[in-house]
C-alpha cells in the first residue's frame, strides 16, 4: 500500500515534504548502487585486503605522507595475500589497490552521513510521515550492520587465506542489495499511486521475479568470490557439455554449490535460465491482462533490461571477466532488480 492510501492522515507539512523525501531516498539508493559497483571493483582488482585495520572514524584519513604509506604497506606485507601472491609488490602498486579499498570504505561513511543528517533534520522539523520513521530507522541500523559485516568479510582474508571468504562476500553483497531494494521500495511508497486493476496473480508473479533476480545476484557473489568466471569460458556449453561432469566431486555434496568453481558457475548459468523463463512468463501475462500504460511500459522495460543483462553476462564470460565488463554486469544486475521493483510497485493491488 502506498503512503497516499494510508488510513492515518499525514500532516500538511509532511505531505508538502514528500518530494524532498523522495529525492533524498532515491539519492541514497543511487549511492548504494555506486558503492556496490565500487565494491565489485575492489574484488576484481584484488584490493579488498589492502587495508588491514577497521578504524570507523580515523580510517577516513588516508596516508598523508611517505612515512604513512610505508606504515600501511608494512601492515599489508604481514598478511598471506602479500606473502603468497603479491610478494615483491612495489609501493606504487600497493597505492593503487589501497585507493580502491579506501574509496569503498569512504563512500560507505559518506552514505551514512548522507542518510543520517537529512533524516535527523526531517524528523526534527516534522517533515516525515510517522509510518516512514520505523522503516528509516531500520535502514539506518542495516547500514551500520553492513559496515560491520564488511569488516567481518575482510578479516577472513587476513590470517589463513589469500582472499576473503566467499560466504562472507556473498553475505556482504546480499545485505547491500537488500538495503538498495528497501530504499527504493520506501521511496516508491512516497510516490502517488492508487494501485492497479491487474489480477492479484500478476502482483505475485512480479514479486517472484524480484526474488529470483535477488537470488541470482547472490549466486553471482559466489562466482566472484571463487573467481569462477575465470574458467569455463564457453557458451552455451560448459567444459564441452551442457551438463559438465564433476559437479558433485566434493564431499559432502553441498560444498560443491558454494566451494567448487565449476558447480558455482554452472548454478549461476542455470539459474539465469530460470529467471528468464519466469520473467518472460510474467511479462506475457502482464501484456495480456494489464491495461495499457505504466504497467505494460514497466513490463516491457523489464524484459529489455533482462535481455541486455543476459547478453552482457555471456559477453563477460567469453571475455574472461575483464574489469570493465565485470563491473557492467554487476551494475546491470542491480539496475534489473530496480526495474523489477518498480514494476512490482505498479502492479501491486489496492
Amino acid at each position: 500500500m502506498s503512503v497516499d492510501a494510508l488510513p492515518i492522515a499525514a500532516s500538511e507539512r509532511a505531505i508538502a515534504a514528500r518530494p524532498i523525501v523522495r529525492a533524498w531516498l532515491f539519492s541514497i539508493a543511487f549511492l548504494v548502487f555506486a558503492i556496490v559497483v565500487v565494491g565489485g571493483a575492489t574484488r576484481l582488482t584484488d584490493s579488498g585486503l589492502s587495508i588491514t585495520e577497521w578504524l570507523p572514524l580515523l580510517g577516513a584519513i588516508p596516508p598523508l605522507n611517505e612515512a604513512d604509506w610505508l606504515v600501511a604497506f608494512e601492515k599489508y606485507r604481514q598478511i598471506p595475500e602479500y606473502q603468497l601472491v603479491n610478494k615483491g609488490m612495489s609501493l606504487e602498486a600497493f597505492k593503487f589497490i589501497y585507493w580502491w579499498e579506501w574509496g569503498h570504505r569512504f563512500l560507505g561513511r559518506f552514505i551514512g552521513l548522507a542518510f543520517f543528517v537529512p533524516f535527523v533534520w526531517l524528523l526534527i522539523t516534522k517533515r516525515l510521515e510517522k509510518r516512514l520513521i520505523p522503516h528509516l530507522l531500520c535502514l539506518f541500523v542495516l547500514g551500520g550492520l553492513q559496515g560491520a559485516l564488511g569488516w567481518y568479510m575482510v578479516s577472513s582474508g587476513l590470517v589463513d587465506r589469500v582472499d576473503v571468504s566467499q560466504y562472507r562476500l556473498a553475505a556482504h553483497l546480499a545485505l547491500a542489495v537488500a538495503i538498495f531494494a528497501y530504499l527504493l521500495w520506501t521511496a516508491f511508497n512516497v510516490m502517488p499511486h492508487k494501485g492497479s486493476d491487474v489480477a492479484p496473480a500478476s502482483a505475485q508473479g512480479a514479486l517472484i521475479v524480484c526474488v529470483l533476480i535477488y537470488v541470482q545476484i547472490v549466486l553471482g557473489a559466489f562466482v566472484a568470490g571463487l573467481d569462477a568466471g575465470q574458467g569455463y569460458n564457453t557458451w552455451p556449453k560448459m567444459d564441452g557439455a551442457f551438463v559438465p561432469s564433476g559437479l558433485l566431486a566434493m564431499e559432502p555434496a553441498w560444498r560443491n554449490f558454494f566451494e567448487s568453481a565449476l558447480t558455482v558457475q554452472f548454478v549461476h548459468r542455470t539459474f539465469a535460465y530460470v529467471v528468464v523463463v519466469a520473467a518472460l512468463w510474467h511479462i506475457a501475462r502482464a501484456f495480456r491482462t494489464a491495461p495499457e500504460g505504466a504497467v505494460q511500459l514497466s513490463a516491457g522495460l523489464l524484459g529489455f533490461v533482462m535481455f541486455l543483462q543476459v547478453g552482457l553476462g555471456i559477453w563477460t564470460l567469453l571475455a574472461r571477466v575483464p574489469i570493465s565488463l565485470g563491473l557492467l554486469h554487476q551494475a546491470g544486475a542491480i539496475v534489473l532488480l530496480g526495474v523489477a521493483l518498480w514494476h512490482l510497485h505498479l502492479v501491486r493491488t489496492k
